[in-house]
C-alpha cells in the first residue's frame, strides 16, 4: 500500500509534531512555567508519538496495517490529552494553536482504520 493514502494524515501528525514542539518550548520560557509541566511533558509526547505514527504509515503494508490503525489510534488518544490541557491555557496563543492541531490529528488519525478497510 502506497504511503499516499495517508497523505492528509502525515502531514497533519507532522504539523501537530511541530506546534507540540514550539508549545513545549514556549511554555518553559513563560515565567509561570513550573505551572505549564504538565502541558510541557504531554506536548512532547504527543510530537514524539506523531513523529513516529509518520513512520509508522510510511512503512506501513499489508502486513503490518493492525499495527498501523492501533498506533493511530493511541496518537490519537494522546492527541487529544495534549489539546485538552492546550486549552487550559489557551490566553497563551502557542497553547490556542497547539491545541487546534492536536485535535485536526486526532480526526485523521482516527480515520486510518478506515483506510485499510478499502483496500
Amino acid at each position: 500500500m502506497s504511503h499516499e493514502k495517508f497523505k492528509i494524515c502525515i502531514d497533519a501528525c507532522n504539523e501537530c509534531a511541530s506546534e507540540c514542539e514550539h508549545c513545549a518550548t514556549a511554555c518553559s520560557h513563560e515565567k509561570d512555567a513550573q505551572a505549564l509541566a504538565k502541558c510541557i511533558e504531554l506536548d512532547r509526547y504527543c510530537a514524539d508519538m506523531c513523529r513516529t505514527a509518520v513512520a509508522f504509515m510510511s512503512r506501513s503494508d499489508k502486513h503490518t496495517s493492525s499495527f498501523v490503525t492501533k498506533f493511530c489510534d493511541l496518537c490519537a488518544e494522546i492527541c487529544n490529552a495534549c489539546a485538552t490541557e492546550c486549552e487550559k491555557h489557551s490566553h497563551m496563543e502557542h497553547c490556542k494553536k497547539c491545541a487546534e492541531s492536536c485535535r485536526k490529528c486526532a480526526i485523521e488519525c482516527n480515520k486510518i482504520g478506515k483506510v485499510f478497510l478499502e483496500n
